[in-house]
């Protein structure tokens, strides 16, 4: 297993999903984006538990973020208008191919899936709408 391989792996395959004007794997503040660098996907790393239960083998599970910023065109256009699409097209990147019930990155993991609370913002306040999507990726 090599992590690099991996979030190399899971980061074409998001990138690929949408339209991103911005796309990298270092967080930046969405104040240091113009509107015309967003949409933008930022892919971050947020640990990895191992764990063994009796007799199983040790797996591991990598954690990761995508946080997505979007801006809506105007005042009175909602940022959900513009993250919506976004989120749709993020999940659809993470979906198992047809045929299959995991998303293995090309055979390097055992499965790759969305899980937990995804926070969103759309900019109530303002024009700039946030999302961030837990990932878990199953090693062996």
């Amino acid at each position: 297993m090599a992590r690099e391989d991996i979030y190399s792996a899971l980061f074409a395959r998001l990138t690929a999903a949408a339209p991103f004007a911005t796309a990298s794997r270092r967080l930046r503040l969405w104040n240091d984006l113009s509107p015309t660098q967003q949409p933008a996907l930022f892919l971050v790393l947020r640990g990895e538990e191992s764990t063994r239960a009796g007799t199983m083998p040790r797996h591991r599970v990598l954690r990761v973020d995508i946080v997505l910023y979007a801006q809506a065109p105007d005042d009175d256009t909602a940022g959900a208008v513009v993250l919506n699409p976004l989120l749709d097209a993020v999940e659809g990147a993470l979906q198992p191919p047809p045929g299959q019930d995991k998303l293995t990155l090309g055979g390097l993991v055992f499965d790759c899936w969305i899980e937990g609370k995804t926070t969103t913002d759309e900019g109530a306040l303002g024009s700039q709408a946030v999302a961030i999507v837990p990932v878990n990726i199953l090693i062996p």
